[in-house]
């Protein structure tokens, strides 16, 4: 072997002495044993693993992550196993480690939301400067292909719930459709070009601290809108995005946004804060019993309580950070930012990365 394929560059002595057909074999033997989830794995070898856990002082038999329902545990010794087969590099593993110290305070992740019908996939928000240091995209692309650390640390997290929790698909895992990138959803809040505090500050932590909030996400929509005059424009297209009655599985539908750094720039030159932008969506967002119940979802006849056809019903049950989370991010090339619909209801809760 002299080269790359596609490539006229040698290769280096290692790379050229290395066994392709062998490595065919170990991913081969990988999937055979269930272990992948449909990609190709990295096989994780007592030495690779013992390098992952140089890098957390972390007991490799403490437990991160519970399923309680199955009775099943993960300590921090299987999580690095999963991050070397997910692809991840050894200072990765005290992010994967914080985002299973997040998700574990999640009532969704310690319910069925592994196994849940909607297929949801933990989306993971990263801030402070650990996103320098591990490369974490929070500008363009940033939910794209491209990105290391954006791939595999949400991908470590599928691993572990494949392997640990032996959720599988058409198995313990009954989704119907699933969510497209599962196990692909993480990305940083673009800090640099956010008008406003950050989200880790939102929630308490000092400005600079590297820490992670972490929510099962149901689903993506796209708020496309670069022919606004105004503020209000912006805000009244997210409010129709928000309140859209096909995400309602009950009163309520939570949801958060990742809102691009133009509309952000936009609100903020209207001297609006986050929590302002929080307040306006959250308490004009939602539909009356009569428009519920033209689509079939009219809240009338569930519980004890009903309503006359012109009572309005909230989309979002509040306007706290923790329920309706704000986070910039993206590039500043077009005006388009994101809904995000979470499962359950997120714990509004961020972990220090260590």
């Amino acid at each position: 072997m002299t080269g790359f394929v596609g490539t006229e560059s040698p290769v280096d002595e290692r790379i050229a002495q290395l066994d392709p057909e062998g490595a065919r074999d170990v991913t081969e033997h990988l999937h055979s044993q269930g272990w992948t989830d449909g990609l190709p794995a990295v096989a994780a070898t007592d030495d690779i693993v013992a390098g992952f856990l140089a890098e957390t002082d972390r007991d490799p038999d403490d437990v991160v992550g519970r399923h309680p329902q199955l009775e099943r545990e993960v300590t921090v010794r299987d999580v690095a196993v999963n991050a070397v087969m997910a692809g991840c590099l050894p200072e990765h593993l005290p992010l994967v480690l914080a985002s299973w110290d997040a998700l574990s305070s999640e009532r969704a992740a310690l319910g069925g939301g592994w196994q849940s019908t909607s297929g949801p996939g933990p989306l993971l928000i990263v801030n402070g400067p650990i996103r320098q240091r591990l490369g974490i995209a929070s500008a363009g692309g940033a939910l794209g292909p491209g990105f290391r650390a954006n791939l595999s640390v949400p991908r470590a997290i599928g691993l572990t719930v494949r392997n640990g929790f032996g959720i599988r698909p058409r198995e313990l895992e009954q989704a119907t459709l699933g969510v497209p990138g599962r196990w692909n959803l993480c990305i940083g809040e673009n800090e640099e070009e956010s008008p406003w505090e950050p989200l880790s500050v939102e929630l308490g932590h000092a400005p600079g601290d590297d820490v992670v909030s972490a929510t099962l996400v149901r689903g993506f929509e796209l708020v496309d809108n670069r022919s606004f005059t105004s503020a209000e424009d912006v805000l009244g297209d997210l409010v129709d995005t928000v309140q859209r009655s096909g995400a309602l599985i009950g009163p309520h539908s939570p949801a958060g946004l990742l809102l691009n750094p133009e509309h952000a720039r936009l609100f903020a030159s209207a001297g609006m804060s986050k929590q302002d932008v929080r307040e306006w969506i959250t308490t004009r967002a939602g539909k009356t019993e009569r428009e519920l119940a033209a689509v079939g979802k009219g809240l009338n006849g569930r519980g004890d309580r009903t309503f006359e056809p012109d009572h309005f019903h909230r989309t979002i049950a509040g306007s706290a950070v923790g329920q309706f989370p704000i986070v910039v991010a993206g590039s500043s090339n077009a005006a388009m930012s994101l809904v995000f619909r979470v499962l359950g209801a997120w714990s509004g809760r961020a972990f220090p990365v260590r």
